[in-house]
């Protein structure tokens, strides 16, 4: 038995562990940034050990352009490869190459200028490279650059030629090396360049990406196992923010026009030209453009009133996966997720750590996997379960407890949202036998949408680090389908297959008086600006109650002189909508200092080489008098990285001073290590960002990236959005002229880069 989890590397992202198994099941989905001239994307399964190094299974490999073929994604069993050390490279290096010929003689020279992103091949996570230039019988090396992954040299080599090796091909080979005192060197990777082509351009320089030795990969038969991936490339080229505001202006017109709320708006033609496949993506994509225009509620409640005032049977409503459905869903995670925390973190960590046996169906009961239930003997399946039951009872009993009393706990956005619905609803089916129907379209989404997914898959809604194990993840499986059925106001229990869920029918019927209380009260609140269809930006957020604590390595900059790894200092953070403060430990007694969030101008991911350490982020402040502080810190992994990056940016997303350019590197020696510019005040070197990653839900994310993923999809459809002109002539006019001008604007803009490109583009 193994303990599997998959890591995927350029940017990097990681799973969590499935203890003791050879078939895990992970379910999870990420997005990475990639950089656009990226070349492959790898995953590599891992056995994790608690003691030492975890170790590698196998891997599996996807060059750009295999991704890049399929249109809809890559969805496919692949089998894990051997991995060969000598294979395992990445990054580029920047070097000159020329033929020099003169009175003294003929010779090679190399300007060895530096390298970028190599292999770690240290236990520090760094490497000692140095470069070699190899030619025939010829060769020279660089000197060693100890313990960084970003080495500059900054050297100049030079190889002497026989006038006879003038006529011969062969081939110019570049190697970059890790030194080790100890043991040999490890092979970083190559770069060949044909002789030939020193004869026809003297001098060849620019960035080349490092190859391996070109040894074949080995599946291994099948033998390592295999990893079913669904992989999807996008890209895209993002327009300053005027391109996009037209198609903004469209949007929300739509939501602010009840007169078209029938059929001509732009928001109906998106629904109609977009695909069942695409509906989820989209939805997700204008849940977060609304939320940053503050108009989520006036949209979500102008896609439901359309759904309902075309459904007939109430036993319908909402059951397809329309574009109003996918949207309230994609909402509910947007705004709910710290709010869903509250409700079930406490009895779902109690589920974890308790690890009973609990297990209803007759045809799956295993009694040798129970522990002693009575002292007068084995267990018998009727104790088993007997005390299943009890057991289920008191966990649903707490979980329904916990939500009926968080009334004043749900977003304001979200009552208000969910308020409307119930008035949609009810002018549709005011009949007395449809009297539960207003109730259901509700719980419909909150328990059968949110709370039951949740319960069923903790990991996924970030309620649990790692995923269930084999028996925990049987009690969350059964505890769901009750929450369900307590969802469905108990209507269906009886009429279904799994008669053996029949002893919890008592509690859930049980709970269904409560359960309607709840939702009365939940819609029971003051619309305010929601009156208008405008809901205030900060109803998203819940007041300042910590979002996120833990520990975190802080940067000691007062101490410039400490090496890297000893200028780390272990501190406990906190995070409010109002602060981001830290201590030496989290005792109550601790002295904090604490940062207003309304100070924060950037926050964004810090280069390995600025340190030579993984996982660092900064918080870029300014002061009352205009100063500008950073604060350096440490996560443990990947995925910590990206929950501070995104709970940071969520908390100081409307802050009126957010930076347009950061520094990716650090101010060291003289100078920024990502610029190598000497003005420590100089402007940053790359372009910040708002948007949170890895499928955090908490940020509406960079509205012109959200809306050119709307204009893509608008574009995909432009022959249905054709053919709608007929019917619905000044709406699809508008909106197919907007689209028009968007894909006008991008093509200027390639034809631009092309340009600018095209002598990088010989070079290589």
């Amino acid at each position: 038995m193994v303990s599997g989890k998959t890591e995927f590397h350029c940017n990097k992202g990681m799973t969590a562990t499935v203890w003791k198994n050879l078939n895990p099941f992970w379910g999870e989905e990420y997005t990475l940034h990639l950089p656009t001239g990226f070349h492959s994307l790898s995953f590599y399964v891992m056995d994790e050990d608690t003691i030492g190094h975890d170790d590698i299974i196998g891997k599996i490999s996807l060059s750009k352009d295999t991704i890049g073929a399929k249109v809809k994604g890559l969805d496919n069993w692949l089998n894990l490869t051997r991995v060969d050390p000598d294979e395992e490279v990445q990054g580029e290096i920047h070097f000159g190459l020329e033929l020099l010929r003169d009175a003294k003689g003929i010779g090679l020279r190399c300007h060895f200028i530096e390298a970028r992103d190599l292999a770690p091949r240290d236990i520090s996570g760094t490497s000692d490279p140095f470069a070699r230039i190899l030619f025939n019988n010829h060769s020279a090396e660089t000197s060693i650059i100890k313990k960084t992954r970003y080495p500059h040299w900054g050297e100049t080599l030079e190889l002497e030629l026989e006038t006879e090796e003038l006529s011969e091909g062969g081939t110019v080979t570049v190697e970059v090396w890790d030194w080790d005192r100890v043991g040999k060197n490890d092979f970083l990777g190559k770069v060949e360049i044909p002789f030939a082509c020193l004869h026809k351009t003297p001098l060849v320089q620019g960035w080349f990406r490092l190859l391996p030795l070109g040894n074949n990969e080995d599946d291994a038969g099948g033998k390592l196992g295999a990893l079913r991936l669904k992989v999807r490339l996008v890209e895209d080229h993002i327009l300053p923010s005027m391109y996009y505001q037209p198609l903004i202006d469209l949007l929300v017109q739509s939501v602010i026009s009840p007169a078209e709320v029938e059929d001509g708006s732009p928001l109906t033609m998106l629904e109609e030209v977009t695909t069942v496949e695409s509906r989820q993506d989209v939805a997700m994509t204008l849940v977060k453009i609304y939320l940053g225009q503050g108009l989520v509620v006036p949209f979500l409640d102008y896609l439901n009133t359309r759904e309902v005032n075309h459904t007939l049977d109430p036993n319908t409503l909402f059951r397809s996966n329309s574009l109003a459905s996918k949207a309230m869903e994609q909402f509910m995670k947007a705004v709910g997720m710290l709010y869903l925390h509250e409700v079930l973190k406490p009895i779902i960590n109690r589920i974890f750590e308790e690890k009973k046996y609990i297990e209803l169906d007759p045809c799956k009961i295993d009694l040798n996997r129970t522990r002693r239930i009575s002292f007068k003997g084995a267990v018998s399946e009727a104790e088993v379960r007997e005390s299943s039951v009890e057991m289920l009872q008191g966990y649903l009993s707490n979980i329904v407890e916990s939500i009926i009393g968080s009334v004043t706990q749900c977003p304001p956005v979200m009552r208000v949202a969910f308020k409307q619905l119930h008035k949609r609803v009810e002018e549709q089916f005011p009949e007395p036998e449809n009297e539960d129907v207003k109730y259901l379209a509700i719980s419909g989404f909150f328990f059968l949408r949110f709370l039951a997914p949740a319960i069923l898959t903790p990991k996924l809604f970030h309620l649990r680090d790692q995923h269930a194990d084999t028996r925990t993840s049987r009690t969350l499986l059964l505890l769901a389908k009750a929450v369900q059925s307590v969802g469905n106001l108990g209507l269906q229990l009886g009429h279904g297959k799994e008669l053996w869920m029949e002893p919890l029918h008592p509690i859930i019927l049980y709970s269904v008086a409560s359960v309607k209380d709840f939702l009365d009260k939940l819609i029971d609140i003051d619309r305010g600006g929601a009156e208008l269809g405008w809901v205030p930006q900060r109803a998203v957020f819940l007041p300042s109650v910590t979002v996120k604590e833990g520990y975190l390595q802080k940067h000691k900059a007062e101490s410039p002189q400490l090496l890297s790894r000893f200028s780390f200092k272990k501190r406990y953070f906190w995070l409010s909508s109002e602060t981001l403060s830290y201590a030496k430990t989290p005792d109550p007694w601790q002295v904090r200092s604490s940062i207003p969030i309304q100070c924060v101008c950037a926050v964004e991911r810090v280069d390995e080489n600025a340190f030579q350490q993984q996982h660092v982020l900064q918080v870029v402040t300014q002061d009352n008098d205009g100063q500008m502080h950073t604060i350096y810190t440490q996560c443990k992994n990947v995925n910590e990285l990206n929950q501070w990056l995104s709970a940071i940016r969520k908390a100081s997303i409307y802050n009126r001073r957010m930076l347009p350019s950061f520094h990716p590197g650090a101010y060291r020696s003289g100078k920024w290590t990502c610029c190598l510019q000497a003005d420590r005040a100089t402007s940053g070197c790359s372009r910040t960002h708002s948007a949170v990653t890895l499928g955090d839900w908490s940020d509406p994310l960079d509205p012109d990236a959200e809306t050119q993923t709307i204009y893509k999809q608008l574009l995909q459809g432009r022959d249905k959005l054709r053919s709608l002109l007929k019917h619905r002539q000044a709406a699809a006019v508008r909106l197919l002229g907007v689209v028009l001008d968007l894909e006008q604007a991008h093509a200027t803009f390639q034809r631009q880069e092309r340009v600018e490109a095209g002598s990088l583009i010989l070079t290589h």
